[in-house]
């Protein structure tokens, strides 16, 4: 006889799903759903192993009104191991991270989906709005909306009503930052950015839904302004590969940019995807920024499109292999080498975090300079290892020269293809 497993997958059986109003959904496009989705992580609910013992095809099915973020939850399962112990209490469990005014009858939370779409108004203040087309299969717009307007939000503590909205869409954080946890609501420096679609309906109502949303922390920076650190940033699933993520990040820059208080922002431990993000994001605001680039490569190097490098075409007589490629030069401060005290001058004009400047001055060298110039490319390697050799000092410092010496060249071939990687995005 089989052996019967009572294990269950916690990423697999957290159901999520964003609830919309009847009267929202008759305004989609071709391409737009309300589908369940999964979590990512649930081993802040479930443990570290992210398995839930005693059932069979076990569902959590935790619902949110699109908007206000209201929830509902549902446990349900084919079959459930006798009473022991080691049975896990998956409600118990779950509900010491979500508000406990959550709904478990249908109907009602239904009936709230439905007051709630017209009711809810975002707290805070608009700080950016932009709008997309409606997606449709056949790339056409929507016949009763052209395009879908999108608003971000800035929030704190103080606006009314955000402290009970926040502890609503916290588990996002949860369940899609790994090491992501749930801050404390006595700290006054965190600040929120939070992004709503705004749709209009046939009636002309328009309703907001929840995006995702960042949070941010002040801290205290000499002699008399503060440094703003990105901490969380997620965008739900049904919004991701969208663009959302660029429009939020853009808002957190921009109001750093703006602000004569803040010296600079900078990021806490970011992912992988985030890093991407960040890094299109800051490559395309400089290359449109046209002081920068004409004093950084010279006039000949700025598009008048956006900034964009242009490479100039030399027709001249190939060298020798090992002989000099004859290229000229560039006149403008990036070099390479880079002229250092031109470069922080702007870095703290733009308010760019010091390891992150440093990287996007390498991305667009490497964009910019001819790689068959060798006193070039020489220039370049060596103020690229720099860099590498003291952030890496304290490992590299137990080497001996040629173990060093070969651990930052492979270090240097590795960061390289991975700029060539982001430089194929911005493209």
């Amino acid at each position: 006889m089989a052996t019967v497993d009572w294990t269950v997958d916690a990423n697999e059986a957290l159901t999520l799903s964003l609830v919309r109003a009847e009267e929202d959904k008759q305004v989609f496009g071709s391409e737009e759903t309300c589908e369940a989705f999964h979590p990512t992580f649930t081993y802040p609910i479930y443990g570290e192993d992210e398995k839930i013992y005693g059932y069979q095809d076990l569902v959590i099915d935790l619902r949110f009104t699109s908007g206000s973020l209201a929830q509902y939850l549902s446990v349900r399962y084919a079959k459930k191991l006798d009473a022991s112990t080691t049975v896990d209490n998956v409600e118990g469990i779950l509900k010491e991270f979500i508000p406990p005014d959550y709904d478990t009858d249908e109907a009602t939370f239904l009936t709230r989906v439905k007051e709630d779409a017209v009711l809810f108004k975002p707290t805070g203040s608009v700080v950016h709005t932009y709008t997309r087309p409606v997606p449709s299969i056949s790339g056409s717009r929507s016949a009763t909306q052209e395009v879908v307007e999108y608003e971000v939000y800035h929030a704190t503590w103080n606006d009314p009503g955000f402290r009970e909205y926040h502890r609503r869409m916290q588990i996002f954080i949860l369940l899609y930052i790994e090491a992501g946890s749930y801050i404390s609501e006595d700290d006054d420096a965190w600040q929120f950015f939070v992004s709503y679609e705004k749709r209009k309906r046939q009636n002309g109502t328009k309703t907001y839904h929840f995006i995702g949303y960042s949070s941010v922390y002040r801290f205290y920076c000499f002699p008399e302004k503060h440094r703003l650190r990105l901490s969380q940033f997620v965008i739900v699933p049904p919004y991701q590969h969208q663009g959302h993520g660029s429009e939020l990040y853009k808002t957190i820059y921009n109001y750093v940019l703006l602000n004569p208080l803040i010296s600079e922002l900078t990021v806490e431990d970011p992912a992988e995807a985030f890093e991407d993000l960040r890094d299109r994001n800051d490559l395309m605001m400089l290359l449109a920024n046209e002081n920068f680039m004409n004093e950084g490569f010279g006039n000949e190097a700025v598009s008048h499109g956006g900034g964009r490098v242009r490479k100039r075409k030399i027709r001249a007589r190939a060298n020798p292999v090992g002989a000099s490629s004859g290229t000229v030069k560039g006149t403008g401060k990036m070099g390479p080498p880079m002229d250092k005290a031109w470069s922080e001058t702007f870095r703290i004009q733009l308010k760019v975090a010091g390891r992150q400047w440093q990287r996007l001055m390498e991305m667009l060298i490497l964009m910019h300079f001819n790689p068959n110039d060798i006193q070039a490319a020489r220039a370049y390697r060596l103020q690229v290892k720099e860099r590498l050799y003291r952030f890496n000092f304290e490992i590299l410092a137990q080497l001996d020269k040629e173990e060093r010496l070969e651990k930052l060249e492979e270090t240097f071939q590795s960061l390289r293809a991975d700029y060539l990687r982001i430089l194929e995005m911005i493209k």
